[in-house]
């Protein structure tokens, strides 16, 4: 009798370390599982490549010089666009840092990625309303080429759309052309980005360093380097979405943590403008002396710009232009 309770004494102790060792292994996977999700890596879908050619589609009322602030911005993307001294920070190396995520894939057949501006759509009859939602946004930004384009929707700032100013200042994704788009009905894939003036509905979320944040640390705001509230946020929230869009343009391509809600090249480095930075505080950055606006990137036609920093994937830290 003894020796029978001594034997299911010893059955039952090695079943509860065995049960034991088993939840601790489910445990530890959990946690592995639960850290590798906020880890900035590689979701094995296709990136964008090749000649990309950028379009813009204005929705509403822009001044001529807001228009063009933008499109000095995508024409400073490409070096060969721009004089500009190397020694001199400018948008060029800004984006030439996205190269690090191509180098990183395993295929190296795809063709270097050059953007270049393309065709600039005007609807300043306000087709679709002055209200949007996101199929709006699709609508118009099927408007541009699908075919090896992204289509950037820029709505000025009477113009509301969903969640703007409350929980987005711009987004960006993939739509399907319609059937009727030529050629022979082919549909595409395409990438679009659309962002929105906050300039009289919330430069305090959308438009910082430009203007004073609604909530956290109150420093002083920043001069815009081009004079424009409205426009410089723009330049901002267009630059991390086109960094997002490029390096993650089907929601499978470099990102942390979930897909739907995913960190991105820029999303990740939310608030970095300059080395030093902190919540509250841009960073160290150049300053014109004429008009003392702040800035850290020279682009096209002499203009300056502030842009955010990139997540580098190779050192997992964010990377400054100054």
């Amino acid at each position: 009798m003894a020796s029978l309770i001594n034997t299911t004494f010893s059955f039952l102790l090695q079943l509860s370390i065995a049960l034991s060792f088993f939840h601790f292994c489910v445990a530890t996977r959990k946690l592995e599982e639960q850290t590798d999700l906020y880890k900035f890596h590689y979701h094995n879908g296709p990136l964008l490549t090749g000649k990309i050619s950028i379009n813009l589609i204005w929705y509403g009322k822009f001044k001529p010089n807001q228009r063009a602030i933008i499109s000095d911005f995508i024409t400073s993307l490409s070096s060969s666009s721009t004089k500009i001294s190397p020694n001199q920070p400018s948008v060029a190396t800004w984006w030439k840092s996205t190269d690090k995520y191509f180098s990183l894939l395993k295929s190296k057949k795809s063709s270097p990625l050059f953007l270049s501006l393309g065709n600039q759509i005007l609807d300043e009859s306000y087709s679709l309303g002055k209200s949007l939602k996101d199929e709006h946004i699709k609508q118009l930004a099927a408007k541009g080429d699908k075919k090896n384009a992204i289509n950037i929707v820029l709505t000025a700032s009477d113009v509301a759309v969903g969640r703007f100013c409350t929980s987005r200042c711009g987004t960006h994704g993939s739509s399907l052309s319609p059937n009727n788009t030529p050629p022979k009905g082919k549909i595409y894939k395409f990438a679009y980005i659309w962002v929105g003036n906050s300039e009289k509905q919330c430069p305090d979320q959308c438009a910082w360093p430009f203007h004073q944040p609604i909530y956290g640390p109150q420093g002083p705001a920043l001069v815009a380097p081009n004079n424009d509230v409205g426009s410089d946020g723009m330049v901002i929230n267009l630059a991390s979405l086109l960094a997002g869009t490029v390096t993650n343009p089907f929601g499978n391509g470099y990102y942390q943590g979930l897909a739907d809600a995913p960190l991105e090249a820029a999303s990740a480095c939310p608030g970095v403008y300059g080395s030093g930075a902190y919540p509250g505080y841009a960073g160290n950055l150049l300053v014109d002396p004429t008009t003392g606006a702040s800035y850290n990137a020279h682009g096209a036609n002499g203009r300056k710009f502030l842009l955010p920093a990139l997540f580098n994937p190779s050192t997992s830290s964010c990377s400054t232009l100054v």
